[in-house]
């Protein structure tokens, strides 16, 4: 028990400087990007902001390679120092070496999922308000509650608030629409409501709709008119309602649930949102896994090891892992791939080859 306390509070330490050279870097990098965007609209105070409120995600991204870049470095460490073969003297096999460290990427896998994904969230939430309060003319908005459907839609003429009941998977068709119209800087100006609405070109065409003026009028409903079919002018367009949704990354996993059956509920795919969850889930996995790759590859006594094609090895072997994992969950996205499968199947396969990595290592 005491050796596998000391790998692990060694492997620990490793993981923490690794962790806050990377934050360092992302720092210093994104601090550039930010004064080049905004250096000249906004403080030195605020860029430093908005800054450290986007490093959490940069480094959450990232904690597959500082978990193996922490192993690798515990391993030649231990290689070079012979503490490796005074634990096999003392009658462990290098598997369970490993226990100390295994338990340390899967406590962090856990808390990172747990803990720190919400505090990603709410972080890059933040930022992406603030880029677009800073950088942005009004533009639109999205939102799906138990109610339905909401979007904001604007320029220089004014704003429309819509709701709908539902929509279909797309965003292309609204059902059981409503439109507030407001005048730039007033009140409400117009309301229209439809049996359904369709995003074709820059219009919604609206089906069985009513108009009433609210700008002006005594009585509204005298002044009501009825349309088999007609247009309202927009801004939006498909791809831009589907990215209001925003990335499943910037909702915290706690709430991704609820989201998914809001998003269900309004009659779209949540299918995207429904991978990203699983592939949450699975996360402590594949750090296991990458612990167990960079053993496989550099836990060997060092006067037997060839120390830089081992690591150049593990970190090759790691990324080539982390990128299979990526297209496994687009693949997923698409429809390509059960969602299940996209997130599960490439960590558990990567513990699969890792372990046997280590094990065909133990063999000799």
């Amino acid at each position: 028990m005491i050796l596998h306390y000391y790998f692990a509070r060694r492997f620990l330490k490793l993981f923490l400087a690794i962790g806050l050279i990377f934050a360092l870097f992302f720092f210093l990098v994104d601090l550039v990007e930010q004064l080049r965007k905004f250096g000249e609209s906004e403080g030195f105070g605020q860029v430093v902001h908005i800054t450290l409120l986007k490093l959490p995600e940069g480094v959450y991204t990232i904690l597959p390679l500082v978990i193996i870049l922490a192993a690798i470095s515990l391993c030649i460490s231990l290689a070079r120092s012979s503490e490796l073969v005074v634990s096999r003297a003392a009658g462990r096999s290098g598997l369970a070496a490993l226990m100390g460290p295994v338990g340390v990427a899967l406590a962090i896998g856990c808390f990172a999922v747990a803990m720190v994904n919400p505090i990603v969230a709410a972080t890059s939430k933040r930022a992406a308000d603030l880029e677009q309060e800073w950088d942005s003319d009004g533009g639109s908005v999205l939102s799906i509650g138990s109610e339905g459907l909401w979007l904001r839609q604007g320029d220089e003429n004014g704003q429309t608030v819509i709701r709908a009941s539902r929509t279909n998977p797309d965003a292309t068709v609204l059902y059981d629409v409503s439109f507030v119209s407001y005048a730039p800087g007033g009140g409400p100006d117009q309301r229209i409501i439809a049996e359904r609405a369709r995003l074709e070109g820059g219009d919604w065409v609206l089906t069985k709709a009513k108009t009433w003026p609210l700008s002006g009028a005594v009585n509204p409903e005298a002044a009501a008119l009825s349309y088999d079919e007609m247009r309202v002018p927009s801004n939006l367009t498909q791809d831009g309602i589907r990215d209001r949704f925003g990335q499943p990354s910037a909702i915290p996993i706690w709430e991704l649930p609820a989201f998914i059956r809001g998003l269900e509920n309004a009659g779209f795919s949540a299918r995207r949102h429904i991978v990203w969850l699983q592939s949450e889930l699975a996360q402590p996995v594949f750090l296991v896994a990458m612990v167990l790759v960079a053993a496989g590859f550099t836990m060997r006594p060092a006067r037997l090891a060839n120390t830089g094609l081992s690591v150049l090895g593990s970190v090759m072997l790691g990324f080539g892992l982390y990128y299979v994992r990526n297209f496994a969950q687009i693949l997923g996205e698409n429809g390509q791939l059960n969602p299940l499968l996209a997130a599960w199947v490439p960590p558990v396969a990567a513990l699969l080859l890792a372990l046997g990595l280590v094990l065909q290592m133990e063999e000799g």
